[in-house]
C-alpha cells in the first residue's frame, strides 16, 4: 500500500510538473503571439506586474483544463495535437470573437483580423507542445475506440443538436438579460434601455435585430460541434464529461476576460465575465448530460 502510495504521490508530482511547464509555455505563446499580431495596437493602460500575473493565471486556468482533456483523451500523436487545437481556438478564440465582430463596432479597422491572426499564433504552437511535454505523442492504435459513437444514428445525433441548440439560445438570452443587461454600464456601453421585464426585453430583440436569433442558433450548433468532438476524445463517464465540458466552456472560454483591454470598461468586463461564465458552465454541464 506504500509503495503503491509513493507511486501515486510521483504521478501526481510528474503531472504537476509539467502543467506548470505548460503554463509558462502558454505564457510565452501569449506573450509572442500578441507582440507580432498585435504590433502597433494601442495596448490598455493597466500595464505592469499586475497584467502579467493575471495573464499568468489566465494561462494556468487553461492548461488545467486542457491538460486534463489530453490525459484523459483516447487519441494521440498528431490526431491529438489537431483536435486539441481545433477545441482551444475555437473556445478562445472563433467562439468569442465571431460575437465581437457582431457586438464591437468600436473596434479599430484591423484588429479584428489581428485578433483571429493571434489566436491562432497561441493556439497551433501550445497545442503540439502540449501533447509532446505531456506524453501523448506517440500514436497509439485505436481500433474499435470509436465504435460506440460510429453506432450512434443520425436521427439521435439530429435531435441532440437541435436541444443542445436551444439549450443555448435559452441561456444565452436569459443569462444576457438578467445579469448583464441589468448593470447601467452594460447598456451604456451598447446604447441600449432596459424594458423592465425578459418578455420586453426579447420583443426589442426581435425587433431590432431579428438575425440575433438565428445567429445565435449557429453560435449554438458550433458549440455543439466542439462538444461532439471533445466527447469522442474522451474515455470517460457521464459526469466527468458534463463537468469537463462545463470547465472548457466557462473557465477556458472565459478566463481572458480577466485582463483588461483598451476595448471594453472594466465594469463591462466583470459583468460580461459573470454573465458568460455562469451560463456558459450550465451549458456546458447539460451537453454533457445529452452527449455522454
Amino acid at each position: 500500500m506504500e509503495d503503491l502510495l509513493s507511486e501515486s504521490e510521483v504521478i501526481a508530482m510528474r503531472v504537476a510538473t509539467r502543467v506548470v511547464s505548460l503554463t509558462i509555455v502558454l505564457f510565452l505563446c501569449f506573450v509572442l503571439g500578441s507582440s507580432i499580431a498585435m504590433r502597433g495596437v494601442s495596448q490598455p493602460p493597466e500595464s505592469g506586474g499586475s497584467t502579467a500575473l493575471t495573464l499568468l493565471l489566465v494561462c494556468f486556468l487553461q492548461t488545467v483544463g486542457l491538460s486534463y482533456l489530453i490525459l484523459r483523451s483516447r487519441w494521440s500523436g498528431w490526431r491529438l495535437m489537431a483536435a486539441i487545437f481545433v477545441v482551444y481556438y475555437g473556445v478562445t478564440t472563433f467562439m468569442p470573437q465571431i460575437e465581437s465582430a457582431v457586438f464591437l463596432t468600436r473596434l479599430p479597422v484591423g484588429v479584428l483580423p489581428r485578433l483571429f491572426l493571434m489566436g491562432l499564433l497561441i493556439a497551433i504552437p501550445f497545442s503540439i507542445l502540449a501533447v509532446v511535454i505531456l506524453g501523448k505523442r506517440r500514436s497509439v492504435t485505436e481500433a474499435g475506440a470509436e465504435k460506440p459513437h460510429q453506432a450512434r444514428r443520425v436521427s439521435t445525433w439530429s435531435w441532440q443538436l437541435a436541444l443542445i441548440a436551444v439549450i443555448y439560445l435559452v441561456l444565452y438570452f436569459t443569462f444576457g438579460y438578467f445579469v448583464a443587461w441589468r448593470s447601467p454600464a452594460v447598456r451604456e456601453f451598447y446604447g441600449g434601455t432596459d424594458p423592465g421585464n425578459f418578455l420586453g426585453q426579447m420583443q426589442t430583440v426581435v425587433h431590432d435585430t431579428p438575425w440575433l436569433i438565428p445567429f445565435q442558433i449557429v453560435r449554438g450548433l458550433c458549440w455543439a460541434g466542439i462538444a461532439v468532438l471533445i466527447v469522442r476524445m474522451l474515455e470517460s463517464g457521464k459526469i466527468e464529461t458534463a463537468l469537463l465540458l462545463g470547465y472548457m466552456f466557462a473557465v477556458v472560454m472565459c478566463a481572458p476576460l480577466l485582463l483588461p483591454n483598451p476595448y471594453m470598461p472594466e465594469a463591462v468586463r466583470m459583468a460580461h465575465l459573470t454573465e458568460t461564465a455562469s451560463s456558459n458552465f450550465i451549458f456546458g454541464v447539460l451537453v454533457g448530460a445529452v452527449l455522454a
